[in-house]
């Protein structure tokens, strides 16, 4: 796929999916409201902000990522022409479902909102029994050898401290 309308793909995936699953539901849920406790203390509402900020960060680069390196978009129907294994790929094989789980962790820390750690839990579950179920499946049948070598070497959810160099 050219980079444009991979471009163009990607940045409206990214609208929908992440920006519903890690913005408009926490909102839905919350209204960005603190907890009828009151806000939590300075320290667990800036740590926080810095894991919806990160989570964010994290999500823009593996998009790109999709885009860059791997010609195509992260919707399975303009699924990418090459394996993506760079940038924060070689710490995890998730990143961008990592990136939304820290962002959703961050809005509960942020706002203390316990409510939200339920949905969190949901927001890993689904994902994880997706990548079980067919993303793996559909990457190993794909890419075969270089995707078993980078599944082996590579996390699903936990980063390594070292990048993969592949």
């Amino acid at each position: 796929m050219r980079r444009g309308p991979a471009a163009a793909g990607s940045a409206l995936f990214l609208l929908v999916a992440p920006g519903t699953v890690a913005g408009y539901l926490p909102w839905w849920i919350t209204g960005w409201r603190t907890g009828s406790a009151g806000p939590y203390p300075v320290p667990v509402r800036v740590l926080g902000a810095v894991l919806v900020l990160a989570g964010a960060a994290v999500i823009v680069q593996a998009f790109v990522r999709f885009v860059v390196e791997g010609r195509g978009t992260p919707m399975p129907a303009a699924a990418p022409d090459r394996l993506v294994v760079g940038g924060l790929y070689r710490y995890v094989r998730n990143p961008m479902y990592v990136g939304v789980l820290s962002a959703v962790l961050g809005q509960a820390l942020w706002f203390g909102r316990p409510e939200l750690l339920l949905y969190a839990a949901a927001v890993w579950a689904v994902p994880a029994a997706f990548v079980r179920w067919y993303e793996e499946p559909t990457l190993a049948r794909r890419f075969g050898a270089d995707y078993e070598r980078y599944r082996r070497a590579v996390p699903a959810w936990i980063p390594r401290l070292r990048p993969w160099h592949g």
